[in-house]
């Protein structure tokens, strides 16, 4: 595995979760505020699992600053390939903006159960995603 895109979005735990925060008031939000935006919130490790909000898909390179395949020294646009994204909405807590990975547009259905999963970004960086549940508990048989 590659490094962490962003060394505090998820915990090292074998099974890792995402790091929101806490805030005074008890709203849960993600990612964790950093610097003066972080005074009184207490980070919380979120749900692992989710049920699908809303989806789309990306089919085309994003504008700078993208960091991602097809981006990178070597690539071109031409190495580009369209993701899904999605939003989960991890119930009680909040809802995440994610890459949807080992599904295609077609397998998407409002409210199917998504698990938390770390996948390759780009050929130096690991970024968080989410998958159909069904996938992990197959691999895990």
């Amino acid at each position: 595995m590659g490094e962490k895109i962003d060394p505090n979005l998820w915990s090292d735990d074998p099974e890792p979760h995402l790091i929101g925060g806490r805030l005074p008031s008890g709203e849960i939000v993600f990612p964790m505020p950093v610097g003066d935006a972080a005074e009184g919130v207490t980070p919380y490790k979120l749900k692992r699992r989710g049920r699908l909000w809303s989806w789309t898909t990306q089919g085309f390179l994003p504008k700078e600053p993208y960091i991602g395949p097809g981006a990178g020294p070597g690539e071109g646009p031409e190495d580009f390939k369209p993701f899904l994204l999605g939003y989960v909405e991890l119930p009680g807590e909040v809802i995440v903006e994610s890459r949807l990975v080992d599904c295609q547009l077609a397998d998407l259905h409002l409210g199917m159960e998504l698990e938390l999963c770390i996948v390759p970004f780009n050929a130096r960086y690991d970024t968080f995603a989410f998958r159909p549940v069904s996938i992990s508990e197959a691999q895990a048989a």
